[in-house]
């Protein structure tokens, strides 16, 4: 699992420094956008060729690292 998130990039230079896909301009909020928005892993793909199904696996992955981080009550 750790090497799809090798997938993911970020650099300050690239797309405000929000973590891309394998140092493309395809931020994984784009991704992620998408698959909200009700799109296919399939249309996904289609409408971005230079993705591949990895790509996505590791967008959803790194978004829900992101996510899952506990709340301490005072």
């Amino acid at each position: 699992m750790e090497s799809l998130l090798a997938r993911i990039t970020t650099n300050p230079r690239q797309c405000g420094g929000r973590p891309c896909i394998r140092g493309m301009r395809i931020r994984v909020a784009d991704v992620l956008q998408l698959f909200a928005a009700g799109l296919t892993a399939e249309q996904i793909l289609a409408e971005m060729p230079d993705l591949e199904a990895l790509d996505l696996q590791a967008a959803l992955q790194y978004a829900a690292r992101q996510i899952d981080y506990p709340r301490l009550a005072a």
